[in-house]
């Protein structure tokens, strides 16, 4: 049965966009994702008696992840945007098509985001599951940077984004990745959280899961709480642990944090209204300068950060250092369409501290253009709303790899009908 065949809207296909921060999973044809599950997951071992051999478990879903079970693990199956643990990620696929999505895979034709840096390897690996464990009927593997640019209606442009492990800035012209111009950075939001923690650690708050929180009375502004620790568990991991700090983190940071409108200048910043924000635990208090100083090495790494990874690279660099890597005939239309896309770039500011950097950086010749998606919601979802118009377009149906197409030529046909 060829590709072909499944045309107009009768496609029913799905598209599963899969991020570090959490896997987006739909119909094609629809304004937004159906489920938006953390990509993390919880594993432990059980056996029904002492004699058995220990079983691997695995907890799936934002609810299951925050349940108090003593050693649990909490990882992912991701590494570098690439799936490294296949085990854990068919069971994830088993809950998105069996639980969340309640669909039969050999009913509908699916198709799957990757990063630009992908190897023949994986994409190969992931084209023999698709087929040989799910039965689907066709398949196709999208560069995520490519859907981005055709959710902004931009297929020749250059698309920024800013996820929770890395930015990339990826050139795409007329819908195909330019991968060898393709630069990144190993700077996201996972590292603003973790500059939020030490920043706060520092200074003696006490960051506490909500789960861990029974009650609570709300003083003055910075005193010392007043709270009731809930009865939990004794042997909770520390990657549980680490993992629902996070969770603050990101909530502390979406709050508070805000981009200055051009470098980081102390005098200016304290005159900038302060931002109140409460912990779990009951601790408020007002932030000011902070709020800036955070998330500065974004743009200016040698505003340097206070552990961890060392931005090497700002994001207007990035921009730059990939449009001049690409053809001289075509950086015009790069700098002229720069789509900002990734859950990181909703930090505020972020979009007009880029514009800002990207004026004094831009050739006097070149017309400078930064788009982005007016809501965050549109920004964190961009590849899968371009996937989930690609796929039901009925241009696209001829691009297809079949299950017959598969069969007759194995699982490399993937390198030659996924660009």
């Amino acid at each position: 049965m060829s590709g072909a065949v499944y045309g107009g809207d009768e496609v029913g296909a799905l598209v599963f966009d899969i991020g570090h921060n959490s896997v987006r999973a739909g119909y094609a044809g629809e304004d937004s994702p159906k489920v938006d599950i953390p990509t993390t997951v919880g594993v432990w071992l059980d056996s029904e008696d002492e004699v058995s051999v220990p079983v691997t478990h695995y907890n799936i879903g934002l609810c299951a992840i925050h349940v108090w079970r003593p050693e649990m693990e909490l990882s992912t199956f991701l590494k570098d945007g690439m799936v490294e643990n296949w085990d854990m990620f068919e069971n994830f696929l088993d809950y998105i098509y069996y639980s969340a999505l309640r669909a039969v895979p050999r009913d509908h034709p699916i198709l799957l985001t990757e990063p630009p840096w992908i190897t023949t390897p994986k994409r190969e690996e992931m084209a023999e599951l698709m087929f040989e464990k799910y039965g689907v009927p066709a398949a196709y593997l999208a560069k995520n940077a490519s859907l981005a640019a055709f959710a902004n209606g931009r297929p020749t442009c250059l698309v920024l984004d800013s996820g929770a492990t890395h930015t990339s800035a990826v050139p795409v012209h007329d819908g195909y990745v330019l991968t060898q111009a393709v630069v990144k950075s190993p700077v996201g939001g996972d590292y603003l959280s973790e500059q939020c923690r030490i920043y706060l650690q520092e200074r003696g708050v006490e960051l506490v899961p909500p789960s861990f929180v029974a009650s609570k009375e709300v003083g003055r502004a910075e005193e010392a709480p007043n709270w009731q620790r809930r009865d939990v568990p004794y042997n909770l991991t520390d990657s549980w642990f680490a993992y629902m700090i996070k969770e603050v983190m990101q909530d502390f940071q979406a709050t508070i944090l805000q981009v200055a409108d051009s470098s980081y200048d102390e005098d200016i910043v304290k005159t900038m209204p302060t931002t109140h924000y409460e912990f779990p635990n009951g601790f408020h208090k007002d932030f000011a300068i902070e709020r800036f100083k955070i998330p500065e090495p974004l743009f200016n790494p040698s505003n340097g950060a206070k552990a961890g990874i060392q931005p090497i690279l700002g994001v207007g660099s990035l921009v730059t250092t990939s449009v001049g890597m690409c053809d001289i005939d075509i950086r015009p239309s790069m700098y002229g369409n720069v789509v900002v896309t990734g859950g990181n770039s909703s930090l505020q500011g972020f979009t007009e501290r880029l514009t800002r950097d990207l004026a004094a950086k831009t050739p006097p010749s070149m017309r400078l253009k930064v788009i982005s998606a007016p809501g965050a919601t549109e920004r964190r979802f961009g590849a899968w709303t371009g996937g989930s118009i690609l796929s039901s377009l009925g241009s696209f149906q001829q691009m297809w790899v079949s299950k017959q197409e598969y069969e007759e030529g194995g699982k490399a046909v993937v390198q030659t009908k996924c660009f």
